[in-house]
């Protein structure tokens, strides 16, 4: 990574390019409801199948969605290059962030050879990785075929009160850049959201912040995770047996004012919500991509759908209680 430039001068190294999300493991104490979610509905092959643990493929990773029985949770798990995860441990070193590393069935849970751990912000476990356990058979998925290589998984997108200790987070560790940024009135609360990439995809990571009085409505961690497929028949199928299996949708189908992505919103058994997306956007040349705010998160459609007016509320009260409650962060 120590390139030589014309003028004789190193490049400082940067992990940029060389990260991206690889398996999300879910911890939740609904199984079997996760099964008929990942499988049935979004379409993902349910490749391994245990009392307590539940693992799906969608390309050739032996797991990219893992579920385990135990209370509601979400570990990140990111693959890296060697050069990238020295350069990632180096960081967190010098922030005095600790690290535990795991291989055994530990890994094996999470169909890689190894893995580092730590704690990010909002207490966020974040797992990294070089070796992921690939499974060289075509899988058995409903869509055509999900968009993942260097791009990865998808993208998480996470709520926080402290969003500049957030956003220094993923910047100072991992080199994300900014893509754009969005400002929306939803559900009556003013919204920022900043869109971070660490790699081609339009962004990894979105940040999302109340304007005003920081407050944080979601008691997940994540407020959600999202993957993307080849063609946008697969997301209007996927919609419909999401539908047809009774879980709730979200936000219904829309296309989003910054990536251009065509998407809908279904709630999880964990109650994060998963987006399934289709994007035509050129995102070869994200390196130029104009970083401007987007007023409002879409084009058309993504209108709220299956939300009740209890949960409305809870969801306000839950913003409130998040006032009484400090947000960890680890700079």
């Amino acid at each position: 990574m120590n390139n030589i430039n014309t003028t004789a001068k190193s490049t400082a190294p940067t992990a940029y390019g060389s990260v991206q999300l690889g398996y999300v493991l879910v911890d939740s104490p609904r199984l079997q409801e996760w099964q008929r979610f990942a499988a049935d509905g979004i379409g993902m092959e349910l490749a391994a199948q245990a009392p307590d643990t539940l693992a799906f493929r969608v390309d050739d990773h032996a797991r990219r969605l893992v579920v385990r029985k135990g209370s509601d949770d979400v570990t990140l798990g990111l693959q890296a290059t060697p050069q990238a995860l020295d350069l990632v441990l180096g960081r967190l070193r010098r922030r005095e962030i600790d690290v535990e590393t795991a291989e055994g069935e530990q890994a094996a849970l999470r169909g890689v050879r190894k893995l580092w751990r730590f704690v990010g912000p909002k207490r966020q476990v974040i797992e990294l990785f070089t070796e992921p356990l690939l499974d060289t058979t075509p899988p058995k998925v409903k869509p055509s075929s999900f968009v993942t290589g260097e791009r990865g998984l998808g993208h998480v997108a996470i709520t926080t009160r402290k969003p500049k200790e957030m956003i220094a987070f993923w910047q100072e560790i991992f080199d994300a850049k900014i893509s754009d940024f969005i400002d929306d009135r939803i559900s009556g609360v003013n919204l920022h959201f900043t869109f971070l990439r660490v790699n081609p995809r339009h962004h990894s990571v979105a940040v999302a912040q109340t304007k005003g009085l920081a407050l944080d409505p979601f008691r997940t961690k994540i407020q959600h995770l999202e993957m993307q497929v080849a063609d946008i028949n697969d997301v209007t199928n996927a919609y419909r047996r999401v539908r047809e299996l009774g879980f709730k949708i979200a936000m219904a189908v829309g296309q989003h004012t910054n990536d251009r992505d065509v998407s809908f919103y279904a709630v999880t058994p964990s109650e994060f919500y998963f987006e399934l997306g289709w994007c035509s956007a050129a995102e070869h040349d994200i390196e130029t991509w104009p970083q401007v705010v987007h007023q409002g998160i879409s084009l058309w459609g993504h209108k709220p759908q299956d939300q009740t007016i209890g949960e409305k509320l809870a969801q306000v009260g839950r913003g409130v209680s998040s006032l009484f409650r400090a947000e960890y962060t680890p700079f």
